[in-house]
């Protein structure tokens, strides 16, 4: 199979053998694989690695559809087929096009937990999310929403600070709020964490539209990561590795 792997000396396309499915894991056609910035320093230790850790693709053994943020400390799914944990699968949302699809995984369980988990969220409580315009913020505003959330603005007193890039605004923030949760910065009065894949919490997100700044074919890997480095984006990076719908040809057409 074709896969994306990073050495040492960079990123390069590759055929490899296709994996075969370890106990409670299913073999899944990757149709379409969303990355993240920073994440090629995250295998540092153990090279060649596969690099991004969302998916939507097709369960081979039965036909699901499905979507799953993946384990961070073994190979990514930038490739034509992936072994996948079941535990971190979810049926893939039926409004969604593999390649939006594919975009929703890690922040959408990152709002979630955030929100929902850490921040013990419950309707009609008043909720600040900083960053809410960023790839985490605004899937994490849509779900305060569907939550039976309210949510406030920048500057505004609330019941649950969620923020999503740190700095000043954290600053300017947390001083009016009953509760904080983080994902920037370890910081004292906040309670800091990393997404952990769950296809539980997953399957339980309410309809979100995350947003998708652009497509590549797999094998313009070198553009999809430069692209990430760029200002101006508005929504995730995807890379298409199977060309099963056209729902994404408008963003496929704008970067090729």
């Amino acid at each position: 199979m074709k896969a994306v792997r990073l050495h040492a000396d960079g990123l390069r396309l590759e055929e490899i053998p296709q994996p075969e499915p370890g106990p409670d894991e299913v073999l899944v056609r990757v149709h379409a694989a969303s990355i993240t910035r920073d994440e090629l320093t995250w295998p540092a230790d153990r090279l060649p690695a596969i690099p991004s850790y969302e998916l939507s693709g097709v369960v081979e053994s039965t036909g699901a559809e499905v979507i799953a943020l993946t384990p961070f400390d073994r190979d990514g799914v930038a490739a034509e087929w992936a072994t996948v944990p079941r535990s971190v699968l979810a049926p893939k949302p039926t409004g969604l096009g593999h390649g939006e699809a594919a975009t929703l995984p890690m922040p959408g369980l990152t709002a979630w937990q955030g929100l929902v988990v850490h921040g013990g969220l419950t309707a009609g409580q008043r909720v600040l999310v900083t960053g809410a315009g960023g790839g985490v913020g605004h899937v994490a505003v849509q779900l305060a929403r569907q939550l039976g959330a309210v949510v406030v603005q920048d500057g505004d007193t609330c019941d649950l600070l969620f923020d999503t890039v740190g700095g000043e605004p954290l600053a300017r923030n947390a001083g009016g709020a009953g509760s904080v949760v983080t994902i920037a910065a370890e910081v004292p009065g906040a309670h800091f964490f990393i997404v952990e894949p769950d296809g539980a919490q997953l399957a339980a997100l309410p309809e979100l539209q995350p947003q998708v700044d652009s497509v590549f074919p797999l094998e313009d890997f070198d553009a999809a990561f430069a692209r990430l480095a760029q200002r101006g984006k508005n929504g995730k990076v995807v890379l298409r590795v199977f060309d099963a719908d056209t729902s994404d040809a408008g963003q496929l057409a704008k970067v090729t």
